[in-house]
């Protein structure tokens, strides 16, 4: 059995002899140093586990190990460990005793002040302490602070002590009066006075300063324009409903909203046909064709072709003609050049000076019987005067009545227009005659919205448009397209 034992496992024997480092006893042991070291890269994630699961390795791994469980569990190496650590007495019968004297009390006591099972699984059971936290303990400058607290130091003894060590000794000697808070009493004691009159007393003590001063040094707010405390639109902030919006309304009130929504519908229906009209392609008879397209491209060419083709033929016929009349064009030309370059002479400045101061004389003279005869003419500038008043006067009224009948109307605050919001309306089969069965109409938050609208307080506005700054691409994932059906 010994023979072929080992002669079954003499392989297996022979590579543990090799793997332990050891020269082993049998004739096909080959020595360690002679063998053929096996080599890896140790650059690489995978040398490094080669070079673990070596034997060596291992043990070292395991050796290193053991030491951190035993210093994570005894907070330090066991051989090293004292006996008094190690062992202690057993005395648990007297703690049976305890257990069996407690009550059950006393017992519950102790179960609630028994840690939860959770809290002793988060617990850190490690006995390592934690490393020092070098950073918490360093203080800035502290050189500095060591050389001026040893400076301090010299000066205390020499008599000399810090200021703000001088101030506490001084509010020692001469302790602050502590204001006396105001009880109940003088409270209701203290008179009442109007904070937005001028004569408050807040104001008191600013009366009579420079009031660009005030403004400049915020002591003084500056004046609110009076507009600001008037409303932009004198419409109520809340409209009433009318009755036929009631969910139980009379039949002539319900008809008479039916009536007001069908207007509205048929105005933007109205609206709709007309945007189609001008949006439709035209009839076929007016369809542009070839034809019509390249005779509204000439229609200015025909005629100038037709000028220029006269011109060439009467050039064609009458050269001749041609000819004596450039020549007398050319003729006249000449003695008017001539009369604008010759010089004048004195007789004829004398008689140009004698007619500017005739022309002068007599529009003063005009000017003067004018004035004069005007005097004649006050009745009829006065009825003048008085129909120009009364016409201002018209039409200050006619704008002041504009204004007022536009007063309730919303203006153009922005490039939108205000559109009114729809009609809520229930049909008369939609009708439910108790609250119960009532169906809910419109949206509180769109109403208060479009009466902001209405009110001018802000510009009417629409729902921003989503814009993708990029295209969407799509494509075909690879599992579908192997699909075929």
């Amino acid at each position: 059995m010994a023979a072929g034992s080992s002669g079954g496992g003499g392989q297996l024997r022979s590579k543990s002899e090799a793997d332990s480092g050891f020269l082993g006893l049998r004739p096909t042991s080959v020595d360690p140093a002679l063998r053929r070291r096996r080599r890896g890269p140790r650059n690489k994630k995978r040398g490094w586990r080669h070079l673990a699961q070596e034997p060596l390795g291992l043990e070292v791994d395991q050796f290193l190990e053991d030491v951190r469980l035993q210093e994570r569990t005894s907070g330090g190496l066991v051989s090293e460990a004292p006996d008094e650590k190690l062992f202690f007495v057993d005395k648990g019968s007297k703690d049976r005793e305890l257990n069996k004297k407690r009550t059950k009390g006393q017992k519950r006591s102790l179960l609630l002040k028994k840690p939860l099972r959770i809290d002793l699984i988060l617990e850190n059971t490690s006995k390592i302490p934690a490393p020092k936290d070098i950073l918490a303990y360093q203080v800035p400058n502290a050189k500095k602070l060591k050389r001026k607290d040893q400076l301090w130091e010299k000066l205390v003894k020499q008599g000399e002590v810090p200021r703000d060590v001088r101030r506490a000794q001084a509010r020692l000697l001469n302790p602050p009066v502590a204001k006396a808070k105001p009880g109940p009493q003088d409270t209701v004691e203290r008179p009442f006075y109007d904070l937005w009159a001028k004569d408050n007393p807040l104001e008191r003590p600013l009366a009579g300063q420079d009031t660009f001063f005030l403004e400049q040094t915020k002591k003084k707010g500056v004046k609110r324009p009076p507009h600001l405390h008037t409303k932009p639109s004198q419409a109520p902030a809340v409209e009433v409903t009318p009755a036929g919006a009631s969910y139980n309304p009379s039949f002539e009130d319900h008809q008479n909203l039916l009536w007001e929504a069908h207007e509205v519908e048929l105005q933007r229906q109205k609206e709709a046909e007309k945007l189609e009209r001008q949006l439709a392609l035209p009839p076929a008879e007016q369809v542009a064709t070839q034809e019509s397209t390249f005779q509204e491209m000439c229609q200015g060419l025909l005629e100038e072709s037709d000028e220029e083709g006269g011109l060439g033929e009467g050039q064609g016929k009458s050269p001749e003609a041609g000819a004596d009349n450039t020549g007398g064009a050319k003729a006249s030309a000449m003695p008017a050049r001539l009369a604008a370059v010759e010089k004048k002479t004195e007789r004829q400045r004398q008689r140009e000076k004698a007619a500017r101061m005739l022309r002068v004389q007599q529009a003063a003279v005009r000017a003067a019987r004018l004035r004069h005869q005007e005097l004649f003419r006050l009745r009829g500038i006065k009825i003048q005067v008085a129909q120009r008043l009364a016409e201002l006067a018209r039409r200050r009224e006619q704008r002041r009545a504009q204004r007022l009948a536009e007063a309730d109307r919303p203006r153009r605050l922005g490039r939108l227009k205000y559109q009114a919001p729809d009609i809520d309306v229930q049909l008369s089969s939609e009708l439910s005659g108790s609250l119960r069965t009532l169906k809910p109409e419109g949206n509180i938050l769109r109403d208060r919205f479009k009466s902001f609208q209405r009110r001018n307080m802000i510009e009417p506005r629409e729902r921003a448009k989503f814009k993708r700054k990029y295209k969407v691409k799509l494509v075909e994932k690879r599992a579908f397209r192997e699909i075929q059906l």
